[in-house]
């Protein structure tokens, strides 16, 4: 017998209310999408008023304005490592750059396969091992490629699908954007960077690529809209960490790192033009998802746990702050930064924080080397801002910053969102950075963080797996016979 009419003879009749609804709705799509090294204030509607992010500043206005997101990493493969499998960077073991998870480690695109999603990644990878990340690979090296988009979208009506399109803008070396977008003479400089002729310049590239992202947003939201995909799927836009230029983000846990730009659309369940100030983490994306796939994510095995033996997510669900229903999770987020295995990393400089709503604090954990690696100590723009600084010493005193800080570091984000008066020392602070630190040393332990011992493991945890070594070995002797 042909099974829908065996379903509505045989099965339905029997199935309480609940149910019926239940098996009538459809899995939700999800379509994620995920910037390259942009600052969170780089775009409209965060507040910049020279940027054009159109499609961006469009989505914000159908959905929902989350400004309390934050990645618990500063480089672009632990913050990927995070989001996807909803472990914070240390104990899923990828904690410094070009990194990869331990063996066995399970991912938003494993669980969601389990539950009869397919699963795609669009553009950058940036992640390892392949076993723990079982996607479909689209394009190839042209992210662009919307013709493959479209087709992985509408290969199968019946089937739901999740989408991570992890765009390589606005990633340097900023030359991708349309040329001559941005006056560099008429841009307004943030206050966190020096005003020259080069930052003013790279700052118009840099912006340019920006547009690009937009560009790319809107193909995106264009292509839901014609295959009638937009109702039934949850886009979810993340800004990455920031920029990297010296004090835009990139290599530091300041919010201008840490704090993300985030956007979600999902039309019947998030209110149009709704906003919430939840603290919330990429190891929380997971866990959404799956919620709103109907699973629950209190019972998922990550395949790796933590020094408690839970083997569950870091993460939780925020689909109640996307519904409108709470506007709390965290009480407090968290964040480390590994020097050792950047490119041109001298010494070690391993970095960890801890924030709630209004204070920060960091700790240092080798205040007495020099923090100097090659991303933004030995490019433009801060070779002319050196040559600059010989004659303004308030400068020079913000250069030195990028090289040499203390043990501890305390911000009241709601009097000094820029991070530049230093509380630590101040006993009317006392409480709150000692309730912050023993925050911080808590999330340490959950996670086998060591401090320094972990940093100097660091170069173990770069490159390809074990598993994928022998089988590369295995490949090229095979090559010679």
């Amino acid at each position: 017998m042909h099974l829908f009419r065996f379903l509505t003879r045989f099965v339905l009749p029997f199935l309480p209310l609940a149910s019926l609804a239940l098996a009538a709705a459809p899995k939700p799509n999800f379509l994620l999408i995920v910037a390259d090294d942009l600052c969170w204030r780089d775009l409209g509607f965060t507040g910049n008023p020279d940027v054009r992010t159109p499609h961006l500043d469009r989505l914000r206005t159908e959905g929902m304005q989350l400004h309390g997101m934050f990645t618990p990493a500063t480089t672009c493969s632990p913050s990927r490592h995070a989001l996807y499998t909803g472990l914070h960077c240390v104990r899923a073991g990828a904690y410094p750059n070009h990194t990869r998870a331990y063996e066995g480690t399970r991912s938003i695109f494993t669980h969601l396969n389990t539950l009869g999603y397919r699963t795609g990644l669009q553009g950058k990878e940036h992640i390892a091992p392949k076993a723990s990340f079982p996607y479909e690979h689209l394009g190839g090296k042209n992210a662009d490629d919307f013709a493959a988009t479209k087709s992985f979208l509408t290969r199968d009506a019946a089937q739901p699908w999740l989408l991570v399109f992890a765009s390589n803008d606005p990633h340097s070396p900023w030359n991708r954007g349309p040329a001559g977008l941005h006056d560099p003479a008429k841009l307004t400089v943030p206050p966190y960077l020096h005003d020259n002729a080069t930052t003013r310049r790279l700052l118009a590239d840099y912006y340019g690529e920006v547009h690009k992202l937009d560009w790319q947003v809107g193909q995106l939201l264009a292509l839901l809209a014609e295959t009638k995909q937009a109702d039934n799927t949850l886009v979810i836009f993340l800004s990455e960490q920031g920029g990297s230029m010296p004090y835009a983000g990139k290599w530091s846990v300041y919010d201008n790192g840490i704090r993300v730009a985030a956007l979600a659309r999902w039309p019947g369940k998030i209110a149009p033009s709704s906003s919430s100030r939840a603290l919330l983490q990429y190891t929380d994306i997971p866990a959404t998802f799956l919620a709103a796939a109907g699973a629950d994510p209190t019972k998922i095995d990550t395949g790796c746990p933590d020094t408690r033996g839970h083997r569950g997510f870091d993460g939780r669900s925020f689909l109640d702050v996307l519904t409108g229903k709470t506007d709390r999770l965290h009480e407090v987020v968290f964040a480390q930064h590994t020097t050792v295995g950047i490119n041109g990393y001298k010494a070690p400089y391993p970095i960890r924080a801890a924030r709630d709503a209004r204070y920060k604090y960091i700790r240092n954990l080798a205040p007495q080397n020099t923090y100097d690696i090659g991303g933004i100590h030995q490019t433009e723009p801060l070779t002319s801002w050196k040559a600059d600084a010989k004659n303004n010493p308030a400068l020079a005193a913000r250069i030195d910053w990028l090289y040499h800080r203390p043990a501890e570091e305390l911000y009241d984000l709601q009097a000094d969102d820029l991070e530049t008066k230093n509380l630590a020392a101040d006993p009317a602070h006392a409480a709150t950075k000692a309730r912050l630190s023993a925050a911080l040393d808590a999330w340490m332990a959950q996670q086998g963080d060591q401090g320094m011992a972990t940093e100097m493991k660091a170069l173990e945890r770069q490159g390809p797996s074990d598993n994928e070594t022998r089988a590369a070995k295995q490949s090229k002797k095979k090559a010679k016979q």
